[in-house]
């Protein structure tokens, strides 16, 4: 049996993409995607064009599981897309691993895709009753049917009247034998930026991704654009436009890596402002502030510079634990927290302690490490949580579609802290948290906190129009 330790939702993907005549290209893809691991660790793909064909490579599993210095060595070319995931639509399984190649009437294509649409199945409906033929179960094949059976002159035409007819979130990463493509959608849900590396031009989810492999960030891909990179360089097409996005607001509280810039904002500073605000909002009287690592980490910090109570580190965390773990038995459920965290004892006996995390989802590992820490000798022990309670399911990519399975969808904050064990716990206000970006606050999802959903979604009759008040 496999355990997630992690209490919280899963990242969506990651994707990666570089034009470089010249460079090693598939090395670089490889290094940019290991950035992006915390994106996604399932499954990682690789896919190398050199002007008459592309070479793929994939498989379950983390980089390093995947890829090694004889398969890098043997994808030779001059640009190349990759793909780190986890599966929010297809199950976790070796063919829906991406990127995704096919043949089709124009030669070869590729694609990896960042995020969920929301009309899959209508349109899966409508290409079966035209002949299409699909071999994975994931909504990113839809993509591909799509841009082949497309009248239009070329690649780029192509892809335009893609994004016309999907609805949801994505950035995409697309390959031609000599032609590589990426776009966001309208809304710019997923994030997705360009890079340059001397005369190479790089696309990543994110920009940590460009800091890995040296590259300069460029700016960040427009919502409703698609970026061509060939031999004539960089173009770029504004397909669609919209008075305001609608960012994934929880990139900034615990998917995107701390050191990425996402679309002006730095996450790390965004972060520090969440745990100030958490501080104002939501005081506490104690002896330290705690972090859960490494999420919880920046938020803690500004907490603690918000309430002027001294940072700890009273939770140590074992990096090198894997993903998951084989279950002896299933009276060993606490063994993944113990396994994952430890607490210094001689930082908590009997201290009153603030512990910050980013998020609650279903409360059960944030139950756990209340245990440890009392179990440690802290008096009290006050919740206190970066963002607001998630209580609606998302449908762009992120894994908590079943309501039931979030705590605060079910139960009151006073029932919550009973379940956690915690003496107090309170989260960020709704306010609080669009209030780090100033005006700039419009332009965020926040559909898992309010249950405003921008885009509907199939059989979604529920979901209303995204305003922002």
């Amino acid at each position: 049996m496999e355990l997630h330790i992690e209490d919280r939702p899963r990242h969506y993907c990651g994707v990666f993409g570089i034009y470089g005549p010249g460079l090693d290209v598939a090395r670089l893809t490889f290094y940019g995607l290991y950035a992006l691991q915390h994106r996604g660790q399932e499954s990682a793909g690789m896919a190398v064009a050199d002007g008459w064909r592309i070479e793929l490579h994939k498989g379950m599993g983390l980089i390093p599981e995947v890829f090694n210095d004889r398969v890098i060595n043997d994808l030779r070319g001059h640009l190349a897309i990759g793909h780190v995931r986890y599966s929010t639509t297809g199950a976790s399984h070796p063919i829906n691993a991406q990127p995704l190649v096919f043949h089709y009437g124009r030669g070869q294509i590729g694609l990896a895709h960042n995020g969920n649409l929301t009309n899959t199945e209508s349109l899966r409906r409508q290409l079966a009753a035209e002949g299409a033929v699909f071999q994975t179960t994931t909504d990113s094949e839809v993509i591909v049917n799509l841009i082949a059976r497309s009248g239009g002159r070329d690649l780029e035409e192509a892809l335009a009247h893609c994004v016309r007819e999907i609805r949801g979130a994505y950035s995409l990463v697309i390959l031609a034998e000599n032609q590589l493509l990426a776009v966001r959608d309208p809304y710019g849900f997923r994030p997705l930026c360009l890079g340059e590396l001397g005369n190479a031009v790089v696309v990543a989810s994110e920009s940590c991704a460009l800091d890995t492999i040296g590259a300069r960030f460029l700016r960040d891909v427009a919502p409703g654009e698609i970026v061509v990179l060939d031999r004539n360089g960089m173009n770029s097409i504004q397909v669609a436009r919209r008075e305001h996005w609608a960012h994934c607001v929880f990139e900034y509280i615990y998917f995107a890596r701390a050191d990425s810039c996402i679309d002006g904002f730095n996450v790390n500073r965004v972060r520090r402002k969440l745990g100030e605000q958490l501080a104002r909002e939501c005081p506490a009287d104690a002896d330290i502030v705690l972090p859960v690592p490494d999420s919880g980490t920046p938020a803690a910090r500004g907490y603690a510079d918000g309430s002027g109570i001294p940072l700890e580190e009273g939770l140590m965390k074992n990096r090198y634990i894997g993903r998951t773990f084989i279950q002896p038995s299933q009276n060993q459920r606490e063994l993944g927290v113990r396994l994952k965290l430890n607490p210094i004892r001689e930082v908590l006996a009997g201290k009153r302690v603030v512990l910050v995390d980013d998020s609650l989802v279903r409360g059960t590992t944030s139950g756990k490490i209340v245990r440890l820490l009392r179990e440690a000798g802290a008096r009290e022990i006050h919740l206190r949580l970066s963002s607001p309670p998630i209580t609606h399911p998302c449908y762009y990519g992120i894994d908590t579609s079943n309501r039931k399975e979030l705590i605060a969808a079910e139960k009151e904050v006073e029932e919550i802290r009973e379940f956690t064990g915690a003496d107090t716990l309170a989260y960020l206000s709704l306010e609080g948290l669009l209030g780090a970006f100033g005006d700039y606050g419009r332009n965020f999802c926040t559909a898992c906190f309010d249950g405003r959903y921008p885009v509907p979604v199939d059989g979604g009759g529920s979901c209303a129009v995204f305003k922002y008040k």
